[in-house]
């Protein structure tokens, strides 16, 4: 569709003056063409203004401000240059830091003083090259990580995947070995510390959580799966890929309070509970790119009117067994209750609020619920 044909269909929903549409078409213009035109998963031909007014039709004319107004003032969108800044930022703000600070630790130093102390220079190095760098997924940008770092972290530090076979991370032993060689290191070619990085986290359920299964709880998650990888390459090689008292280091990009205290305490809880099964580190760290601020999320105090549309404008329809797991029937603020303001560029979380992202089916229902961006599903049972 044109974009001024778009625009005069936007302003008749919702029924602006010439003034006003003046006003609103000089910020969508900008907008769409700075940040929302560039989201992936719009259909093909299609961009934001289409989708916009389309989004708009499914509310009643009297609730089509409030609507609009959370897409004017309370809505992010990060896009795909920011979700790159993000990564770029990754080693500077959080590897290095973490690595000079451990160096500097052991040898009785200020972080500081590193760089000009040859052997803690040394020591760096080794550490460097024992830290693994593992993506839970595409969104990860391990690519773009690896790019950055060159000359700093290798190429065979960086894989994109965490369910690995015995071959792989016997590959990456000997890469390891190699490299300590040439910095003329005696130490054993195992990892100090593994690094398991994603693009965001809602609920952190995903990444560990807790299932009923046969009436008994259990552990479920990526954790478990990187996990098992590890430790059937262990037992099947007879070998150590990393190090007696290693360190995990879940890191996102982006990343919630929720998230945060939930990954902290279910990790502190799972190690405990299983770690006769499983090659357990010693020492766990959450780290992130970016937190979202305490007061990002929706809340009835201070989003009254669109909050009120959440429940107004609701098919149960698009709950799933997937989406109970985050322990809320109403999806209405988003899996797990997140009742985040949020898309990404290259998909939108399912822990948005439902009526940014979800879509009916064809059959007839309470209310046909039709997305702003539209979420590609991962999970439809």
């Amino acid at each position: 569709m044109n974009e001024n044909t778009a625009l005069r269909m936007l302003s008749a929903v919702m029924e602006w003056d010439l003034n006003k549409s003046q006003e609103e078409h000089q910020w969508l213009r900008l907008i769409s063409a700075v940040k929302y035109d560039g989201y992936r998963d719009f259909q093909a031909g299609m961009r934001f203004l289409e989708s916009l007014v389309g989004w708009l039709l499914q509310f009643e004319s009297k609730d089509r401000p409030a609507a609009y107004e959370f897409v004017r003032n309370r809505l992010v969108f990060i896009s795909t240059v920011e979700r790159e800044r993000l990564v770029e930022i990754m080693y500077p703000q959080t590897v290095l830091p973490r690595l000079l600070k451990n160096v500097a630790m052991t040898r009785g130093i200020a972080p500081w003083q590193v760089y000009t102390d040859p052997k803690a220079k040394h020591q760096l190095d080794v550490a460097r090259q024992r830290t693994l760098f593992l993506g839970l997924s595409d969104g990860a940008r391990l690519d773009s990580f690896r790019h950055v770092n060159v000359g700093r972290i290798s190429n065979e530090q960086v894989v994109v995947g965490t369910q690995l076979d015995a071959e792989k991370w016997q590959d990456l032993r000997k890469e390891l070995q190699k490299s300590l060689v040439k910095l003329n290191s005696e130490q054993e070619p195992t990892f100090d510390t593994i690094y398991l990085v994603d693009d965001f986290a809602g609920s952190g359920t995903s990444f560990i959580r807790t299932e009923e299964e046969e009436g008994k709880s259990v552990w479920k998650g990526k954790l478990l799966r990187f996990l098992r990888s590890l430790g059937r390459a262990n037992d099947e090689l007879k070998l150590n890929f990393q190090s007696k008292d290693w360190t995990l280091v879940i890191h996102h990009l982006i990343v919630t309070d929720m998230a945060v205290e939930h990954l902290k305490k279910a990790l502190s809880l799972v190690k405990e509970e299983m770690k006769d099964l499983y090659p357990w580190f010693a020492n766990f760290e959450v780290t992130w790119s970016y937190r979202l601020p305490s007061n990002f999320p929706l809340t009835p105090e201070a989003d009254p009117d669109f909050f009120a549309l959440t429940g107004k404008y609701y098919d149960p329809r698009i709950e799933t067994d997937a989406t109970r797991k985050g322990g809320v029937e109403h999806l209405g603020m988003g899996y797990a209750g997140c009742a985040l303001p949020l898309v990404l560029d290259h998909n939108t979380p399912n822990n948005t609020v439902a009526l940014v992202w979800a879509e009916s089916d064809d059959e007839a229902g309470p209310h046909e619920m039709h997305p702003l961006f539209y979420r590609r599903q991962r999970h439809t049972k």
